[in-house]
């Protein structure tokens, strides 16, 4: 059996639930050694964790606050202590507020933008420095509000910190090529998970996103992990500083 991402290490921010969990089992019925993170969700972290071994997969779990350095160095340093190396890093861990312009407060505002964007650049820091020569891949997570907001939607927020992190790519990416690291991103359209099942199932903002998707559906989170395996892979050696849509067509 070829697996795509054999003997490869990866690190998967905000594993515990939704798009992050589908990665984390992904990788691993790939061949990937995870390191599922979570910053509170313990119980949701071991639960991917045992599913993981039980279908002959290697993963640990590893809580941590992204938004915090000194957590965030004792993730990678767990993950050097338990696996020895990182081949990969997918920044999904967030968080999402709806709110409108009137009731943004200074702390719903860096809750969001620093968990989005500050989280992002605090693993990136340590992941490449525990890359080896090979180089190695990173994957961040955005949303098609960050090229396409929706107006009224409550999201100003959340669509201006997925615009910074589209930025970081393409400028990581360039910063990075010579060290053989890649950076992508992918951006999810409306995608089942619970978060979204709290806020949006049977609103109208989800009746909305549906009449302008063209696959006319919600899409699930493992159709983001199937592009992240491509992205982790060595047969997207030649891709970096891409922004892949995965959105049924919801631009």
């Amino acid at each position: 059996m070829n697996l795509k991402l054999k003997d490869k290490v990866a690190v998967v921010t905000g594993a515990s639930k939704g798009i992050g969990a589908a990665l984390a089992k992904a990788f691993a019925s790939e061949g990937a050694k995870v390191v599922v993170n979570y910053a509170s969700n313990k119980e949701g972290a071991d639960n991917v964790v045992n599913q993981i071994i039980k279908n002959g997969g290697t993963a640990i779990a590893v809580q941590a606050d992204i938004t915090k350095s000194v957590d965030v160095k004792r993730l990678f340093e767990e993950t050097k202590n338990a696996f020895g190396k990182l081949h990969i890093l997918v920044n999904n861990a967030g968080v999402f507020i709806i709110e409108s312009l009137e009731a943004i407060t200074e702390k719903s505002f860096h809750t969001q933008v620093n968990t989005h964007f500050l989280g992002n650049v605090l693993c990136t820091q340590q992941a490449v420095k525990l890359f080896g020569d090979s180089g190695g891949s990173i994957i961040n997570i955005s949303s098609t509000v960050s090229a396409n907001p929706v107006p009224n939607s409550g999201t100003l927020v959340y669509s201006a910190a997925k615009a910074g992190v589209d930025n970081m790519t393409k400028l990581l990416a360039k910063e990075l090529g010579p060290k053989k690291i890649r950076v992508n991103t992918i951006a999810p359209g409306m995608t089942e998970t619970e978060g979204t099942q709290e806020e949006f199932r049977g609103s109208e903002l989800e009746r909305q996103m549906l009449a302008i998707t063209p696959l006319g559906r919600i899409g699930q989170p493992e159709d983001i992990a199937k592009v992240a395996i491509f992205l982790a892979s060595d047969d997207a050696g030649w891709v970096t500083g891409e922004r892949i849509t995965v959105s049924g067509g919801l631009l």
